[in-house]
């Protein structure tokens, strides 16, 4: 069998695979289900200073090949987080975890990463300035360098564990702010978070889901997914995590070979629950398939 190990960031994963914050829940919900120490780990469910409800429903669209979702965050708050879920997720998953972190200001960003910070069941934090379903905050701190690169030093001040920043791909020049981020201290990139969408409904002329629009995942956003991963790999000397629109063993492998460490696996978790699962089972035979005896030898293989 093939070395399916990696590291990110200085920490060993036994394989490349990372169900993506959101769709994970806190992971004990899916260890009712099968065991998740199979897992290279996982990102919970975005996390806010304070609890937060979410946005009105409907949340959820169906759309070809994909969804659009505008949950808006809904969590309890890091208090709660820290000590209500955490201790739930250590009866089931004896490995680091990684912390999504979410916010509206720069000071939110950092209270709340400082307090993850010093739970030791956390590995990396993942501070994603990348949501579009919420108003105020996420998205807007990364669409521009600038912005992205003043929640990056602030979280670095108050954090010891490596720190990926989730970019947006609704920018012009995604490269631009990943350098930036680089440059403020990032330990790494996570990319990228779902596209704008929207849908309408032909009968009431409407919006189909209350927030107007929402984030578009799925097997759809792919090509876009590669491609950002690919540009942003090459431009800076930091790991990057890719992920949109993951399904299946090969797409974790074109990822990779596009320049990602490791992969997140999103909206295929929402379809089946089995997902990852069944990915790391898959892994073992793609490689051998396509003569490949370990992956950390494949990341950035092209050029």
């Amino acid at each position: 069998m093939g070395k399916m190990n990696v590291n990110l960031c200085g920490i060993e994963l036994d394989n490349p695979i990372i169900p993506a914050s959101g769709t994970f829940g806190f992971g004990y919900e899916f260890a009712e289900l099968y065991d998740i120490n199979l897992l290279g780990t996982f990102s919970f469910k975005g996390t806010t200073k304070d609890p937060r409800f979410g946005n009105p429903t409907p949340r959820i669209a169906e759309c070809p090949a994909g969804m659009i979702n505008a949950v808006g965050l809904q969590n309890p708050g890091v208090e709660a987080v820290i000590s209500e879920e955490l201790p739930k997720l250590a009866k089931c998953f004896h490995k680091k975890v990684m912390a999504n972190v979410s916010g509206f200001s720069v000071e939110d960003y950092a209270y709340t990463c400082e307090k993850l910070d010093a739970c030791d069941q956390v590995g990396w934090l993942e501070v994603n300035v990348s949501c579009p379903n919420v108003h105020g905050g996420g998205m807007s701190f990364g669409t521009s360098p600038e912005a992205a690169a003043e929640v990056t030093r602030a979280v670095k001040q108050v954090t010891k564990k490596p720190i990926l920043i989730k970019l947006s791909p609704n920018v012009t020049d995604i490269v631009s702010i990943a350098k930036a981020c680089e440059a403020a201290g990032a330990d790494g990139i996570s990319l990228i978070n779902t596209l704008l969408g929207m849908r309408i409904d032909l009968r009431t002329r409407k919006p189909v889901i209350a927030n107007k629009m929402g984030g578009f995942s799925g097997s759809a956003i792919f090509p876009v997914a590669v491609r950002m991963v690919y540009q942003v790999a090459h431009a800076v000397d930091i790991p990057v995590v890719g992920m949109g629109g993951v399904t299946t063993a090969e797409d974790v492998i074109e990822m990779m070979l596009a320049g990602a460490t490791a992969v997140e696996v999103g909206a295929a978790n929402l379809v089946n629950p089995f997902a990852c699962r069944d990915i790391i089972a898959e892994l073992p035979k793609v490689m051998e398939r396509y003569g490949i005896e370990s992956l950390s030898e494949i990341i950035g293989g092209v050029k």
